[in-house]
């Protein structure tokens, strides 16, 4: 099984009061860190577009150090990678400020040439993903990923900034659901991005023809696709939520595509989840076993 993750890599600061901590994260990249470590055996590939300069190379660094295959990673010399900081409140909720707007990646498939793709069993790819590029490409990218051989999952990561208009996010998401095989939503990312109640969205994803799960937090995942009935354990210490959905997404992922039960794979998703809460940052540097 071979697993492509396509996004942007970018350089984290998360801060605590007047520290900070500097890594490498970035919503797509996060899933691939968890993916891999959930399922060591499984080629997960990492594709993106970095710079020349030495944060480009911390990064290209980060993603082979975590087992994570950087042959499709291209580089752009006169670009370099985005950045953003991460405060967190009192209950751990987080927020972000970004400096991206000239990251190499925002170039990625630039020539419309999405061959590096057609070697891969399964293609994961987020909303972030798809707003960092211009909409022809978006469309062409969409067009190429609906005729695909590979199982096309989705996770509708709804970041308005990044959007021209919410017209044109909900269209593109919207055409990613339909062609989606295995769907991540978020329920407050479907709300704010569709203006829906949380019942009008689950009830939505509850007719989806595809398998997948809608993230609700705290709740735990609400499955699509088939019936599971589970309890899912609170987190018992909640520091940051940064990568909640994302480490989820990895897990889930991970083990569904092994081979597991969808209520397997729901399990092991919230657990992954549940204990990245519990730590500061978006890939944590120890186990997530839960």
């Amino acid at each position: 099984m071979r697993v492509a993750c396509i996004g942007e890599a970018m350089i984290e600061v998360s801060m605590a009061g007047t520290h900070a901590q500097v890594g490498v994260a970035g919503d797509t990249l996060n899933t691939a860190v968890y993916l891999k470590r959930t399922a060591p055996n499984m080629t997960v590939d990492y594709i993106t577009r970095l710079g020349a300069d030495p944060f480009s190379d911390q990064i290209a660094q980060f993603i082979g150090a975590n087992g994570i295959g950087c042959s499709n990673i291209t580089r752009d010399a006169g670009k370099s990678p985005g950045l953003y900081a991460i405060t967190t409140s009192d209950s751990g909720e987080r927020s972000f400020t970004y400096w991206r707007d000239t990251s190499a990646a925002r170039d990625l498939f630039g020539d419309r040439d999405f061959s590096m793709l057609d070697e891969y069993d399964a293609i994961y790819i987020s909303a972030i993903s798809m707003a960092i590029l211009p909409q022809e490409i978006r469309l062409a990218l969409a067009e190429y990923l609906a005729h695909a051989d590979a199982r096309l999952i989705y996770d509708s990561n709804y970041r308005p900034r990044l959007w021209e208009n919410v017209e044109t996010a909900r269209q593109i998401t919207g055409r990613m659901w339909e062609i989606a095989d295995i769907l991540l939503p978020s329920l407050d990312d479907e709300m704010a991005l569709f203006d829906e109640t949380a019942d009008t969205v689950q009830a939505r994803f509850a007719q989806s023809s595809g398998i997948g799960a809608l993230k609700r937090g705290a709740l735990g995942p609400m499955s699509i696709g088939s019936d599971v009935t589970q309890s899912y354990p609170p987190a018992t210490t909640v520091i940051d939520t940064t990568a909640a959905g994302d480490s989820f997404n990895g897990a889930y992922v991970a083990t569904l595509l092994s081979g597991a039960s969808q209520a397997d794979a729901l399990m092991a998703g919230h657990m992954c989840a549940r204990y990245v809460v519990g730590k500061r940052g978006a890939i944590v540097s120890d186990s997530v076993s839960g």
